[in-house]
């Protein structure tokens, strides 16, 4: 199976400034999630950003980077831009990586383009695991998934989905925590630039819900190979900074 992996790496970000430049243990923090990517047994690996200095300093990495418009509302609007730009054929599948998880597992970056591949309805991929503590359930931070028979997505939410309303299923509820990574066919990919936004996908923030509205199917993948946490925070930062040390 050939995949490629685009990483989008947008410059501004509100609690840590310039977050995909941030230096973990010598080398900038995009840089090490383009080192984990590669490790998957993607046959191409590219960073789409918006700031100049990311491409000189992933050309300095021999990383390919594409340079994007600014006003992208979102990660998969990004890597469409790149898409058409590269030529990629609408057979191509793409893993969406984010910039900001140094830390995630190349076997799970494989993993979701191999689900992709596998599915004959499906125009997207995605991971979750099992949720296992009522805290993660309650957080609005924790995105929430319900899958059906086949595997796929019936809703994404902040909400504690399934919500068990008898105490029959309180202590013995089956919930998932969506993980951020996708995959997708570039065809799908030049449609979703296209789809217009929906309700659901601003009040809850969550863009794959675009998807959804619109009638698509998404495959998800339950695995036991959860990234750690992305760097949103400098105690985030700090911890994995710390991990690179050891």
């Amino acid at each position: 199976m050939n995949f490629k992996v685009v990483i989008p790496a947008r410059y501004a970000s509100t609690r840590l400034p310039g977050k995909p430049l941030l230096d973990i243990a010598g080398k900038p923090m995009v840089i090490r999630v383009a080192e984990q990517a590669a490790k998957s047994g993607a046959n191409e690996i590219v960073i789409a950003t918006d700031f100049e200095k990311i491409c000189h300093i992933a050309a300095q990495h021999d990383i390919k980077a594409v340079m994007t418009r600014i006003d992208h509302t979102s990660g998969t609007d990004r890597i469409a831009e790149v898409a058409g730009k590269l030529n990629w054929a609408d057979i191509d599948i793409v893993v969406n990586v984010q910039g900001d998880e140094p830390l995630i597992e190349p076997i799970l970056i494989q993993e979701v383009a191999q689900h992709l591949a596998n599915s004959t309805e499906a125009v997207m991929a995605t991971a979750c695991h099992a949720i296992h503590d009522e805290a993660a359930l309650l957080n609005p931070n924790v995105v929430k998934v319900v899958i059906d028979a086949n595997s796929n997505a019936l809703y994404f939410s902040r909400a504690p989905i399934p919500y068990p309303r008898d105490d029959t299923y309180k202590n013995n509820i089956q919930a998932y925590r969506h993980i951020g990574i996708y995959a997708y066919r570039v065809g799908f990919l030049k449609k979703y630039a296209q789809l217009s936004t929906t309700e659901l996908e601003k009040i809850e923030s969550l863009e794959q819900l675009r998807v959804l509205h619109h009638g698509y199917k998404i495959v998800v993948t339950t695995t036991n190979n959860a990234p750690a946490s992305g760097v949103d925070t400098q105690e985030d930062l700090d911890y994995v900074r710390s991990l690179f040390l050891v």
